[in-house]
């Protein structure tokens, strides 16, 4: 399962998304994420899945790999259809136990789970197709009106960054030590829950020992190459708005303002 966990890897590549300014890439993914919740309709979900399905494959990255970005979260999908499967209003479908499904709940969980699946490909198509730098640098240049009120947006953006790329790294040092543990005779899948929390302990100890060294491993780099926060601080490559970026901005807002009239021509949504 741990190997399943893509979130925080970049894939290099020089593909359409790619090339696209980190800053065009936040913005618009925020956007559409908004549009994710809004809009309720089923054609809405039918163009937001499509524009999905193309980001992924203009990409470049290999939808096996993002596909499986959806597996650690598998379960909570699942639980959100039962629990919408079971509570929904209308034609009964079936009886389980003292449960009942109907149809209204099987539309409703089907259309909620789509939402999710939407959210976490789309989020996961950033940190694919944009290197740490360039998210860090973006999400300083975001972040940057907020100094005037004494925001300190290059640290935040520095702590959001090194947390979301130290995540790969903590989950394959997290496998390397069950993998260690359990050739010593540990069991962590079987035995009561108390039995197997106990068990977790000696995976916690040295990973957080790990993630403490490697904390100041990295401190200590930085004071090494003098770094003292973002007062003063260039770019050797400044982030610039290319031509693309205007047609992404532009595909974006068309999209926006068609499903708008979608919304408003048929307001009466599935959720």
């Amino acid at each position: 399962m741990l190997n399943n966990i893509t979130i925080g890897q970049y894939f290099p590549g020089n593909s359409v998304l790619h090339r696209l300014d980190p800053r065009s890439k936040i913005a618009i993914l925020f956007f559409l994420i908004v549009a994710i919740f809004v809009f309720d309709q089923p054609i809405a979900y039918g163009v937001l899945t499509l524009l999905t399905f193309a980001c992924m494959i203009a990409s470049g990255v290999p939808m096996k790999t993002q596909i499986g970005s959806l597996k650690p979260l598998w379960w909570i999908i699942l639980f959100t259809f039962l629990i919408h499967l079971f509570s929904g209003e209308g034609e009964t479908l079936f009886n389980l136990w003292i449960l009942t499904a109907t149809w209204d709940g099987l539309v409703r969980g089907f259309f909620i789970c789509l939402r999710l699946a939407l959210l976490l490909l789309l989020s996961s198509l950033l940190t694919f197709t944009t290197s740490p730098l360039k998210l860090t640098d973006a999400m300083e240049a975001i972040l940057s009106p907020l100094k005037a009120v004494g925001v300190p947006a290059h640290e935040l953006a520095m702590m959001m960054t090194i947390a979301l790329r130290f995540v790969p790294t903590l989950i394959e040092e997290t496998d390397k030590i069950m993998k260690a543990q359990q050739s010593r005779g540990a069991d962590f899948l079987t035995g009561s829950i108390l039995h197997r929390l106990t068990n977790v302990v000696p995976i916690l100890v040295p990973l957080f020992i790990s993630a403490f060294r490697r904390a100041d491993d990295l401190a200590m780099a930085m004071e090494a190459r003098c770094y003292r926060g973002g007062i003063g601080r260039t770019q050797m490559k400044e982030l610039r708005f290319a031509s693309l970026d205007y047609a992404a901005w532009a595909l974006t807002a068309v999209l926006l303002v068609a499903l708008g009239v979608l919304a408003f021509a048929a307001p009466a949504g599935v959720i």
